[in-house]
């Protein structure tokens, strides 16, 4: 038994439970390759313009599984993970966009998940997806989940802990929770705030874990960060939650802004996403309220590695020198003080 997973869109976000669900029910899984330049573009020719990257992407590693004989892929539909917590319209109607675009012989396994409805659980979807290949017992499959929460919960502990995420990934997946010491003390702190699939994809990313780790800053996600968190910042901002990515976008965003050891905030975002330019707005007027630079950078498939590079470059060095110059403002207000104590000490003495 086999199936395909893209590597796209929820592969970076709940990858390790599928690996731990399909390896515990003796289902071989086939990943798509990483994201390269030809898959965006034969995921965009497939696709209306107006489509967001994330969408052409997909489809591009829909067409890179067929072209490695893979008759079965995955293609969930993702309508609410949580009663009246909706994912966006194209997330939803995934199955549906790939079987009317892609015109070729192979299997959807398109499973829903919707917690707004009922007999529409996790329970329910998971046994949907186990029937594509005849596995009908409950029991099997509440075995299998319990391995997959395992293999996800582990990979949570080190993202949390602040692990890289293709480390976490690497160890959660070997069936083991690594988390190195890293003493090294870093100058400058950025929160990087975007969907997992915008931001752990490398090639749509464009590397930017490792252009910042270059220019000596310490990166922040909302992988760190506890449901609590995330929750927390949400309310500051009096943000009523809907879209089921808010938590990673609107919360951790929040909560960052309000973290006196963050410098700045980067946003990474798809060109022409509704939801993210609705919560982006209201990120971008919560920081001037806290006086935190904020720097959104909008992707599509055109994006130049040149700009990207520059406009990060820029902002960086714009917070080193506010580093700097609020440090330099501390050491004059605190030699102030000093010489006023010196002088109050000689007319008391006088």
């Amino acid at each position: 038994m086999q199936i395909g997973i893209p590597r796209a869109l929820s592969y970076y976000d709940f990858f390790p439970f599928w690996y731990g669900f399909f390896t515990d029910l003796g289902i071989e899984i086939v990943l798509s390759d990483p994201t390269t330049k030809e898959t965006m573009s034969k995921g965009s020719s497939m696709v209306v313009p107006e489509t967001c990257l994330p969408v052409k992407v997909y489809v591009g590693h829909i067409l890179n599984l067929l072209d490695k004989k893979v008759d079965k892929i995955f293609v969930p539909s993702l309508q609410s993970i949580l009663p009246k917590i909706y994912n966006c319209s194209k997330l939803r109607g995934l199955p549906d966009l790939i079987r009317n675009v892609i015109k070729k012989d192979f299997t959807i396994i398109e499973a829903t998940l919707d917690k707004s409805e009922k007999k529409q659980g996790l329970y329910e979807f998971l046994m949907e997806i186990a029937a594509y290949f005849n596995i009908t017992d409950f029991d099997r499959v509440k075995k299998a989940s319990k391995n997959a929460w395992k293999v996800y919960n582990n990979f949570q502990v080190m993202t949390r802990a602040g692990v890289p995420y293709k480390k976490a990934l690497k160890s959660a997946l070997e069936n083991k929770v690594i988390i190195p010491e890293n003493d090294k003390v870093y100058p400058i702190n950025v929160a990087l705030v975007a969907h997992g699939y915008n931001l752990y994809d490398e090639r749509v990313s464009m590397k930017i874990f490792e252009k910042l780790e270059k220019l000596d800053v310490k990166v922040h996600t909302a992988g760190q960060l506890t449901h609590e968190q995330m929750n927390e910042g949400l309310n500051s901002m009096r943000s009523r939650l809907y879209w089921a990515n808010e938590y990673e976008i609107t919360g951790a965003a929040s909560h960052y802004i309000q973290d006196k050891n963050i410098d700045g905030v980067i946003t990474i975002n798809a060109f022409g996403c509704g939801p993210d330019s609705l919560m982006l707005e209201r990120i971008s007027r919560f920081s001037r309220k806290f006086g935190k630079p904020i720097l959104n950078l909008s992707i599509d498939e055109h994006t130049g590695e040149a700009g990207f590079v520059t406009r990060i470059e820029a902002f960086v060095d714009m917070l080193y020198r506010k580093k700097r110059y609020g440090i330099l403002n501390k050491i004059k207000i605190q030699d102030r003080k000093e010489k006023y104590n010196n002088i109050e000490c000689k007319d008391m003495l006088q």
